[in-house]
């Protein structure tokens, strides 16, 4: 069953959630000319976000992560997004010196050996390259839900990073089925692997199928505790301190 069949599902309120989320756009576009980024994971969340900015033509630009370590289907997505809305994604890899150092050293499993590691892995293949990709930029556009995690049950529209960024949330309130039921209407690409019960799709050794009544986030890094599953790109302030993690 496709994840549209699953999940899509027309909710009160879903018209003004949308003119929300626009709003939220716009802001960051006009609040921050030439100085916002959408910073896109090619999840479900993220691709409605591009459908609008595509779809109003509002000028933010898009960029992603390409860790080195992402499904096919996931790295497919940037030229599909590409060809479908005639937007350039700019694409920022891991410093490929550090990741032959990080391999020869603990191996290509290291993220299963310990938390450290994990996150050690995650620092050289994510935080590193989004360094880069936020370099002279004020704000950047995300797209996280509250519904995603109890982690993540208190994002904001607008928030301020611990760098000091305007960082907007969008689809804060949005639910999975408003995600759905948007990318139904408007034909919006998505990902395949969504049909294959994963809601969050990271790097392909951290990700898996979730089962029926598993939490949204429950196939990311699932051998660690739940409080642990953040790879640091949204760690708030008080995550931080808690896990030992650099936002």
């Amino acid at each position: 069953m496709s994840a549209i069949a699953l999940y899509a599902r027309a909710t009160a309120g879903f018209e003004q959630r949308v003119e929300s989320a626009l709003s939220v756009l716009r802001n960051a576009a006009s609040a921050h000319p030439s100085q916002a980024v959408q910073s896109t994971s090619l999840g479900a969340e993220d691709m409605v976000i591009t459908d609008l900015i595509a779809r109003n033509e509002l000028p933010l630009p898009l960029a992603t992560l390409n860790t080195g370590m992402l499904h096919e289907q996931t790295v497919a997505l940037i030229n599909r997004i590409q060809a479908r809305y005639h937007l350039s994604m700019e694409v920022y890899h891991p410093v490929a010196e550090s990741v032959v150092q990080f391999v020869a050293k603990h191996g290509e499993k290291a993220m299963y050996e310990s938390m450290e590691l994990r996150k050690a892995c995650c620092n050289l293949r994510k935080m590193e390259p989004l360094a880069r990709m936020m370099a002279g930029r004020k704000a950047w556009v995300t797209g996280l839900r509250r519904e995603q995690s109890s982690n993540r049950g208190v994002v904001p529209f607008q928030e301020t990073d611990a760098e000091g960024r305007t960082k907007y949330n969008p689809l804060s309130d949005w639910t999975w089925a408003d995600v759905w039921h948007y990318i139904d209407l408007y034909k919006v690409p998505y990902n395949p692997l969504h049909d294959e019960f994963m809601p969050s799709i990271g790097c392909q050794p951290c990700t898996r199928a979730i089962g029926v009544g598993e939490d949204f986030r429950a196939g990311r890094w699932w051998w660690e505790d739940e409080k642990a599953k953040e790879c640091g790109l949204h760690a708030t302030q008080a995550a931080v301190s808690l896990i030992g993690e650099r936002p």
